[in-house]
């Protein structure tokens, strides 16, 4: 089974996260940060991962080292839980509606992190949470995972179902590249290693 779990502690933020990769969306997900909640439960969902996260953090700051670091946790968590990427389909394409938004996402699971994030939000925050911190999750994550991501909103009105676009479409685009394909032998690559 693809499965990671672990604890990562910091001085600003402790971490526990359980990540099935071939699961069904189950999701327990208690960051401190309820609209980050919200996001992570799509992602998993659409996913079809199973998802557990509690995490504590510095609040009295603000939400960014808690939603850094969420980010960073499941970018460690999905690349261990990848393995060596063997049989593996490695890319998605998504194109996903959320009412007026629309959302383009690409992924390619090659071990060589990289980040293009063309998202234009139309206010500085959804209820208390800061809408800047979609891209500084989704950074940690990319790095921490080694995945090559590009993210592109091609029109919204609405920070909240812009963000929700993202979120569930890169759900689906993980669950697409990560899936087992009996076809494919050893890693996905002319190369012979990603």
């Amino acid at each position: 089974m693809r499965a990671c779990k672990f604890t990562r502690k910091t001085k600003e933020t402790e971490i526990d996260i359980s990540l099935v990769i071939d699961g069904s969306g189950k999701t327990n997900i208690s960051t401190g940060v309820g609209f980050l909640d919200h996001m992570l439960t799509l992602w998993a969902v659409h996913g079809l991962f199973d998802l557990t996260i509690t995490a504590s953090g510095d609040f009295h700051v603000d939400d960014h080292h808690t939603v850094e670091d969420v980010g960073i946790c499941l970018g460690m968590a999905f690349s261990r839980a990848m393995g060596e990427l063997k049989g593996i389909r490695r890319y998605g394409f998504q194109i996903l509606p959320m009412e007026e938004a629309l959302a383009v996402v690409a992924v390619d699971i090659c071990n060589r992190p990289f980040f293009v994030f063309d998202v234009k939000f139309p206010t500085e925050k959804v209820g208390a949470f800061d809408t800047e911190l979609v891209e500084e999750f989704l950074r940690a994550m990319v790095v921490n995972s080694g995945i090559t991501l590009h993210v592109k909103v091609e029109y919204g009105k609405n920070s909240h179902h812009i963000s929700e676009a993202v979120f569930k479409a890169l759900g689906r685009v993980m669950d697409k590249a990560s899936l087992l394909d009996r076809r494919v032998k050893g890693v996905p690559s002319s190369k012979g290693r990603l």
